[in-house]
């Protein structure tokens, strides 16, 4: 083979491996953990999704997409905590982040209760952040501290606390709930999807029929 043509050979593969490497540069630095990620699209619920109630096998699956500083979310809280109690056993209670990019705080409380269920305190963390989201909610500035506060009241290992929330991948879990949302059509909190199926709400009590006739249906 003559010597030009062996080169334009080696510089046309040598163009190939540089265009394979950025393509896998590219969906590696996207902030997806790979944890939890198939080939069959956006799920509703992961291994790795955060559940606060496990009904056990047969269970209604009720997973909502929240941001600690969302109003609306905040106004639902004590409905969904009702509605938890009334339907203990029965329904499995799964929360996903979705911090809306329009609040300073949402994603700093994401990322605080995300460190917290490293320690398994993800619950305690969720209470405190919506029974004082009218202290912190539409601050802007960061109120970081804050929740760090929360963190130390509740007993955490401190040290453990500020390494994940400095860690980049406490905040690619808090993202990946984010994107893998908006593949979903999730646009707004709080959203909730009922054994995989969207819930639209149009009245205050939409929610608890929903969740009342699913589980009526398997009981």
């Amino acid at each position: 083979m003559k010597t030009w043509v062996k080169a334009t050979l080696v510089a046309a593969v040598v163009a190939v491996l540089l265009i394979v490497a950025g393509v896998v540069y590219g969906l590696s630095s996207q902030g997806v953990p790979s944890a939890g990620t198939d080939e069959s699209g956006p799920q509703v619920q992961r291994e790795n999704s955060h559940v606060l109630d496990d009904g056990g096998e047969g269970a209604v699956t009720v997973v909502e997409f929240l941001d600690f500083e969302c109003e609306a979310c905040g106004a639902f809280y004590p409905l969904v905590e009702d509605l938890r109690a009334q339907y203990a056993g029965e329904i499995t209670y799964v929360i996903r982040y979705f911090p809306l990019p329009g609040h300073f705080n949402s994603k700093n409380a994401a990322i605080a209760a995300e460190a917290a269920a490293q320690q398994g305190q993800l619950e305690e963390m969720y209470h405190r952040l919506f029974s004082t989201q009218a202290q912190w909610g539409e601050a802007q500035e960061s109120r970081a501290d804050l929740f760090r506060g929360f963190a130390e009241e509740m007993g955490l290992d401190m040290a453990a606390y500020d390494e994940a929330v400095a860690d980049p991948a406490t905040a690619e879990r808090v993202q990946f709930d984010f994107a893998e949302g908006e593949a979903l059509g999730v646009s707004s909190t709080p959203s909730f999807f009922i054994d995989g199926e969207p819930v639209t709400l149009e009245a205050w009590t939409d929610l608890g029929d929903r969740i009342d006739s699913a589980v009526n249906g398997k009981r």
